[in-house]
C-alpha cells in the first residue's frame, strides 16, 4: 500500500483527500447531485481515484449521499453506495467508517448499513479528538454545521444518526453555500425596519456570502436560483428578491443590509446550538472550526464565548474537506505505523 484514499461521498458533492504516510497530499470536491444522475457514481468515484494518481490505494469511505430523496430508506442508499464503490475499485482494499469509531469491510457495512450512514461527522471529530482532548469541533459545510463535543480525548457526541443529532442540537441544518435565504430568516432589518422574507427560493447563502467577500466565486458550485452566473452583481439581484424587490429599486446599502441580516441570523443560529451543547461541557474552553463555512462557524464559537483554532493552520486546505481527509488520515494510521496529527 502507497497511499489511502478517504471519500466522503455525499448527496451533491463526492470528496477525495489522497494520504501519504500520514500526511494529507491532496484533497478536492467534485460537485455531483445523485438523484440527478446516480448511474454515474462509480465512473465519477473511478475518474477522481486516477486523477489522485494512487494505484494500489487502500480506500476509507465515509457517506452523506443515503439521504438523497432517490432513496426511498437510508438503507437502500447506503447499499447502493457499496455498490458504487466495488464497481469502481473491485481489486481494492476498501473499508468504510462507522459513526462509533469502526471501519468495516463492505460486506460488514451492509449489514449493519446504520452505523455507517451519515457518519462523515465522526471521522472528522475522532481526528480532532487525538489532539484537542477538550472541545467543540463545528463544521460547517455547503448544506449543514455539525457541532460535535469533545471531552477527555473522546468524542462526547449525544447523537449518532442524524435525527439524533438533530434532537441533540449537534447538527444544525444551514451552511455556507446551500441554505435558501428563507431557511436562515424570516424578516430582515431595512431601514431600521423588519420586512419580511418571500419563501420563494429567490436566493441561497452562497449569495449572502457572495455579496459579503466570505466566498469567492468558484466556491459557489452549485446552481443559482435564477440561472445566473455567480458573480457579486447577480447574487445582489438574487438578494433583492428575496424581499420582491430589484435592484431599481434597492441600492448598495439596502443589499448590504439585508446580507448582514441573513448573514447575523446564520451565525445566531449556530451559536445557539453551540451554547447548548457547550452547556454539557462546561470544561470547553475552545472550538475547532472548519469547512466551507468555517467563517460562520468561527464566528458562531465566538458569539458562544469560545476561543477558536481553524483546523485548515493544520490541514491546509484540505480541512475544507475534512471528513475526507480524517477518513484517510483514521485508515492510515490503522493500516500503518504512522502517527495521526490533524
Amino acid at each position: 500500500m502507497t497511499a489511502v484514499l478517504g471519500w466522503d461521498v455525499g448527496g451533491v458533492n463526492t470528496k477525495v483527500a489522497r494520504v501519504v504516510r500520514g500526511t494529507v497530499a491532496a484533497a478536492r470536491a467534485q460537485p455531483y447531485e445523485i438523484q440527478r444522475d446516480p448511474t454515474a457514481l462509480g465512473s465519477l468515484l473511478a475518474r477522481l481515484a486516477a486523477e489522485q494518481r494512487a494505484a494500489g490505494a487502500a480506500h476509507a469511505v465515509t457517506m452523506t449521499a443515503e439521504l438523497s430523496q432517490f432513496f426511498r430508506t437510508k438503507r437502500e442508499g447506503v447499499c447502493f453506495v457499496l455498490d458504487a464503490v466495488t464497481a469502481a475499485f473491485p481489486e481494492a482494499d476498501v473499508w468504510v467508517y462507522a459513526a462509533d469509531g469502526r471501519f468495516l469491510s463492505v460486506a460488514a457495512a451492509r449489514i449493519e448499513p446504520l452505523a455507517v450512514a451519515a457518519a462523515n461527522w465522526a471521522a472528522t471529530a475522532q481526528l480532532v479528538a487525538r489532539s484537542f482532548p477538550e472541545a467543540i469541533v463545528i463544521d460547517t459545510g455547503t448544506t449543514t454545521t455539525d457541532i460535535i463535543p469533545i471531552a477527555g480525548g473522546r468524542v462526547a457526541a449525544r447523537g449518532r444518526t442524524d435525527h439524533e443529532r438533530l434532537r441533540e442540537g449537534e447538527l444544525v441544518y444551514t451552511g455556507a453555500l446551500r441554505t435558501p435565504a428563507e431557511a436562515i430568516a424570516h424578516e430582515v432589518a431595512l431601514h431600521g425596519a423588519p420586512v419580511g422574507v418571500s419563501a420563494e427560493g429567490f436566493a441561497l447563502a452562497g449569495d449572502v456570502h457572495l455579496w459579503l467577500g466570505s466566498l469567492a466565486p468558484e466556491d459557489y458550485t452549485v446552481p443559482t436560483p435564477d440561472g445566473r452566473p455567480a458573480t457579486r452583481e447577480f447574487a445582489g439581484e438574487r438578494l433583492a428578491r428575496v424581499i420582491c424587490a430589484d435592484r431599481e429599486l434597492l441600492d448598495e446599502a439596502a443589499i448590504e443590509a439585508i446580507a448582514r441580516s441573513l448573514a447575523d441570523a446564520q451565525v445566531a443560529r449556530v451559536s445557539a446550538a453551540v451554547e447548548r451543547v457547550a452547556r454539557r461541557h462546561p470544561r470547553v474552553a475552545y472550538a475547532v472550526v472548519t469547512g466551507l463555512g468555517d467563517f460562520i462557524a468561527a464566528a458562531a464559537a465566538r458569539h458562544a464565548g469560545l476561543r477558536v483554532t481553524h483546523l485548515a493552520e493544520r490541514l491546509g486546505p484540505a480541512a475544507r474537506h475534512a471528513p475526507a481527509a480524517a477518513v484517510a488520515l483514521l485508515l492510515d494510521a490503522k493500516l500503518a505505523p504512522h502517527a495521526v496529527h490533524p
